[in-house]
């Protein structure tokens, strides 16, 4: 038998059943393999009473060989103090709520132990909502609830009852007269429920609770993600930004639509964006998700003339790309109390009115990746532009498609500035640009 160490555990390969391997140094202390891959650090001991068992201490990856070394140690230690560990786990798994299972969740996420489908840990931004998930949708719900006890038809309760704006509130926030709309329905429900069973999927890797009671749960469909026809859609927004500007709504917030429809950026991507992820020579966007997670978007000739035209003009007041408009140091705050004002305004004509009565910034992100299709562009060079799972563009990749991508990328930008400026002229063609502006824009090739 090894010693249990990284470059031991990542050799073992699953079986068709249950592997253990026990420590040499260490004993009691051991690895268990599952079929499915899982490797998981255990100790196994005898409690006053004789009888041998067995507890889990951690899922290798979130925990380290060594970490879990020490583990076992302390563990172990307090065995020999006469303690029953399996005992202790047994009663504390007892007491475990919906709510403590979250906030254990929570914690764990933060310090970047829960790893997500990419391979990576949870980005602060996606915590932040996780947490406003949990607080307003399941805590209210299934909080008080036993976590062992929590049954299907308590998860499927949870989905209806979101889904019907059982949830839905208005609450205020610690800004200075801030309020936060909490809303229901299908799209909300579906997040509930997806977020409720990465909890219990958590609790089950921990040794927790038995098992996740909200897998196989059918989630209907979300209708708002479907944008069947986006050219309508980006005439009717483009009508409706023409009458925010002359209605005096914040430039943050008409800027902000243009430029999320012509990039098909995220919402929270684009807010906070900041003048030094601008790569004028290099034509790229950097998007930092962490310190060392970096993910880069192609900058067509639009968008970078648009931006342009943004920095000679507020650059010097923030480095944030669309300040707030009280603290320029932060990131602009009234994006969605104006797509509101703006989507709604009583100055639309009713076709407008209608067509963007759902309206929500994540539309303009699946209307830009149908737009591109309807176009030709490949699926790896929409998922490319727009930053879809699995399609990340990275530093070392990106030369390699410049051409192709960078190319693509303007003429769906093109594409759609044009349908927004509602000049059919525009729909179809990419406008001539006089190449002293491209350098003007870029840069020289003998600068970059």
């Amino acid at each position: 038998m090894p010693k249990l160490s990284k470059t031991v555990v990542d050799k073992i390969e699953p079986g068709d059943r249950d592997i253990f391997i026990w420590d040499t140094d260490l004993k009691g202390f051991g690895l268990r393999v599952k079929p499915s891959g899982t490797k998981s650090f255990l100790v196994q001991y005898r409690n006053l009473a004789g009888k041998s068992k067995r507890v889990t201490l951690g899922q290798y990856g979130p925990l380290t060989a060594e970490q879990a070394r020490k583990a076992a140690k302390r563990e172990l230690a307090r065995v020999a103090l006469g303690n029953d560990l399996r005992a202790e786990r047994d009663e504390l798994r007892a007491a475990w709520t919906v709510r403590a299972l979250c906030e254990e969740y929570l914690r764990e996420a933060e310090a970047g132990n829960v790893i997500t489908r990419r391979g990576k840990p949870k980005t602060a931004s996606t915590l932040s909502i996780d947490r406003g998930r949990i607080e307003r949708h399941i805590l209210p719900l299934l909080g008080k609830k036993l976590a062992r006890d929590l049954t299907t038809a308590d998860v499927r309760g949870l989905l209806a009852a979101v889904r019907a704006g059982k949830t839905a509130t208005v609450e205020r926030t610690e800004k200075l007269r801030g309020k936060a709309i909490v809303t229901g329905g299908t799209g909300t429900a579906r997040k509930a429920v997806t977020l409720i069973s990465a909890v219990l999927t958590y609790g089950v890797e921990q040794n927790i609770i038995e098992g996740n009671v909200a897998r196989g749960i059918r989630l209907p469909r979300d209708g708002k993600r479907e944008v069947n026809n986006p050219e309508e859609l980006l005439w009717a927004l483009g009508r409706a930004l023409r009458r925010a500007d002359e209605a005096g709504e914040p430039w943050q917030a008409v800027e902000l639509l243009w430029i999320l429809a012509m990039t098909g950026m995220r919402r929270q991507e684009a807010v906070w964006l900041q003048w030094k992820d601008i790569g004028w020579k290099d034509r790229l966007i950097r998007l930092s998700r962490s310190k060392t997670d970096v993910e880069l978007r192609p900058l067509s000739r639009p968008v970078a003339a648009r931006l342009r035209r943004l920095h000679e003009r507020y650059g010097s007041q923030s480095n944030f790309v669309f300040p707030g408009i009280r603290q320029s140091n932060k990131p602009f705050g009234g994006l969605p109390n104006a797509v509101r004002r703006i989507a709604k305004s009583e100055d639309l004509i009713p076709q407008d009115q209608e067509i963007l009565r759902t309206f929500t910034p994540h539309k303009l992100r699946h209307a830009a990746a149908t737009v591109g299709n309807r176009l030709g562009l490949t699926v790896p060079t929409i998922k490319a532009i727009l930053g879809h799972a699995g399609g990340t563009v990275t530093e070392g990749y990106i030369g390699r498609i410049d051409a192709v991508l960078f190319g693509e990328a303007n003429r769906l930008a093109d594409h759609i500035k044009g349908l927004l400026m509602n000049d059919p002229m525009l729909e179809h063609a990419v406008e001539p640009v006089d190449p002293s502006e491209i350098i003007r824009l870029f840069g020289s090739a003998a600068e970059g």
